[in-house]
């Protein structure tokens, strides 16, 4: 089967800048309070549920895979990139990770307790979002968990350099009453959201950033 020319640029992308996009972002959590804040509620609340692991999908170099188990998660880590891949497993030997898509994941249905996006549909065109949604809501068990974070905006931007390296790669903000629409078509109920503006490293080109707390409903 020919793969979608939107994962062919994205793997492409993140191949290249892997080992310095590994280096730059390698602190940033420190830096930003209100994030920590959401992966500590949502570490919460997939432990108390007790439900399976955590899959942080579109993972990068494992720095919230790696976030997240310090804070007593059961988490893997699966990305697009296999140098994303390789770079998170030299950095967090101790950690599992996978490559695969979070359009089809080779999971079976119901076996995770949560599913964590950080930022990482950013690049799957918006009308493709529901195939992405309806994986995560397949994979979740029952009571599952899912933490969600994007770009708040209406618009695509396309990226020629990058990290210090050219590429090309489309990046797209979202509207955060669309997101919670597809979100609900796809079953999946929106607890929380936190609408954050941009800090001082991320002016003038960034704006908002929005982080939502789902789940899947039904028991465990």
């Amino acid at each position: 089967m020919t793969e979608a020319t939107y994962l062919h640029a994205t793997r492409t992308a993140y191949d290249i800048v892997a080992v310095d996009y590994a280096e730059l972002l390698s602190a940033e959590l420190e830096a930003k309070p209100l994030d920590r804040a959401m992966l500590t509620t949502f570490a919460e609340l997939v432990r108390a549920s007790e439900l399976g692991p955590v899959a942080d999908l579109g993972c990068g170099p494992g720095r919230v895979t790696a976030h997240l188990h310090s804070l007593g998660v059961t988490v893997f880590g699966i990305d697009l990139s296999a140098e994303m891949v390789a770079v998170a497993r030299r950095t967090h030997p101790d950690l599992r990770f996978e490559e695969g898509s979070m359009t089809a994941l080779d999971l079976a249905d119901d076996v995770l307790g949560g599913v964590v996006a950080w930022y990482s549909t950013v690049h799957t065109p918006p009308e493709l979002l529901p195939t992405v949604f309806a994986e995560f809501h397949r994979v979740l068990a029952p009571g599952g968990h899912l933490l969600l974070a994007f770009k708040v905006g209406d618009e695509r931007r396309h990226l020629e350099q990058a990290y210090g390296h050219e590429l090309s790669l489309d990046v797209y903000w979202m509207p955060p009453d669309h997101v919670a629409e597809l979100l609900d078509e796809a079953g999946l109920v929106v607890d929380a959201r936190l609408i954050r503006e941009p800090d001082e490293s991320e002016r003038p080109r960034q704006g908002q950033q929005a982080y939502f707390l789902a789940r899947r409903p039904g028991k465990p």
